[in-house]
């Protein structure tokens, strides 16, 4: 195996592969893992399909005060720079611009380094770069039997920026002012840049999937599977990008994917957050019920009439509520059963655009729902869940009326 590049510290032997494989199969992973040692690394590579580039409705400097920095946080941001800086990803700058810095902690104890470009992006010029939504994403996965996940590595700092957005990225610490020279994280444009990128190296790969730089290949026969995940690392390799070998899982069956479970023709949640919402605790302030509610929200698609559920929930978080929430019985019991929905698990199966649909619809005297089915093997199986709070004229309505809003 060749050396490992200077700062790199993963390689081809850390990417997960399924242990279930045949012995067969596995040796034609290892044999496709062993001519692409360069793309999988966790040193950034440098695309040369595109740069970034920041369009401003001013001419003005945006200039905005540093944050504070406290004293047990300086040695944390330092050796933050320091890493930037051996990665090509910063350089010095004599900028006119400047953006604060913060320090986020992580739940392993260590600080996310961020920029906080809010004063610069109020002032850049939108780009309208449309991006796939999970729905659509999931609906190409149905007859799928084998999927691998590819995470890019650092994917923005792969991105180059233009010499004249560089000096608008400008951000400063207690030791200097900085730039960056590769895409950083917290530009309003930076996803559609990115998604740009992957549309453009993704056009001739079939069966791939993506969002940002999350990567899936799904495919019905496993020789398909070997011919996508070879052609895909040669168009990251032609296109300067490198892969994270230790997020890269390749040959499931099931696997994670945007906070989803997929495999078997099934959809589901992912179980780590399911432990999360199952171990919550009670919410006793307006900003810890709109966390637990942001947490139950991203799996309203698995729960019926999700909305008339959480009410009572979501009631506590209207304007001019108090924000040490008054917790009574509806309370109570909307926080159990939402729970209990999630935990049960739910599983949703994975749509086929190519067969019909069966619509329900309900209504309740708070909220409507609906169920998207589809016929699997005789018998018809949930695709989908939607539903939605009832505004105050809509409560005036006859039922049919309701189910039609």
């Amino acid at each position: 195996m060749p050396a490992l590049q200077t700062n790199q510290s993963e390689s081809a032997s850390d990417v997960v592969v399924n242990d279930e494989l045949g012995v067969g199969q596995s040796h034609e992973v290892k044999r496709v893992l062993s001519k692409f040692t360069d793309v999988l690394t966790d040193v950034p590579g440098k695309t040369d399909v595109l740069k970034c580039d920041i369009k401003l409705t001013t001419d003005k400097p945006i200039k905005a005060k540093p944050y504070p920095v406290p004293l047990s946080m300086r040695d944390s941001l330092q050796e933050e720079v320091r890493k930037m800086i051996d990665m090509g990803v910063i350089e010095p700058s004599n900028s006119p611009y400047s953006s604060p810095v913060v320090l986020v902690p992580k739940p392993d104890g260590t600080k996310r380094f961020c920029v906080d470009y809010r004063k610069l992006n109020k002032v850049t010029t939108y780009e309208a770069e449309p991006m796939q939504t999970m729905t659509e994403i999931f609906s190409e996965l149905s007859n799928d039997k084998y999927f691998s996940r590819i995470d890019l590595t650092k994917g923005y700092w792969q991105v180059e920026m233009t010499q004249s957005a560089k000096e608008k990225t400008a951000f400063v610490t207690p030791d200097g002012l900085w730039q960056f020279k590769t895409m950083p994280f917290g530009l309003v444009g930076a996803p559609a840049v990115f998604t740009r990128l992957m549309r453009t190296i993704l056009r001739d790969v079939p069966n791939v999937v993506n969002y940002l730089d999350d990567i899936l290949i799904h495919t019905e026969t496993w020789d398909e599977h070997v011919e996508c995940l070879e052609l895909l690392f040669q168009t990251l390799r032609e296109s300067g990008l490198t892969a994270r070998p230790s997020k890269c899982e390749i040959g499931f069956t099931k696997l994670e994917f945007l906070g989803h479970t997929v495999g078997n023709g099934k959809l589901g949640p992912k179980q780590s957050t399911l432990d999360k919402i199952k171990n919550a605790p009670k919410p006793e302030t307006k900003t810890q019920v709109r966390s637990f509610l942001g947490l139950t929200g991203y799996y309203r698609d698995y729960i019926p009439n999700y909305s008339a559920l959480v009410a009572p929930l979501s009631d506590l978080t209207r304007k001019g509520s108090p924000n040490r929430v008054i917790w009574g019985s509806a309370q109570d019991k909307a926080f159990n059963d939402l729970k209990q929905a999630l935990i049960s698990p739910p599983l949703l199966r994975l749509p086929d655009v190519n067969k019909q649909f069966v619509l329900r619809t309900d209504a309740s005297d708070v909220g409507i729902g609906a169920v998207l089915l589809q016929e699997h093997e005789g018998e018809l199986f949930p695709v989908a869940y939607a539903s939605r709070k009832l505004l105050e004229r809509e409560r005036n309505y006859s039922v049919i009326e309701r189910e039609c809003a």
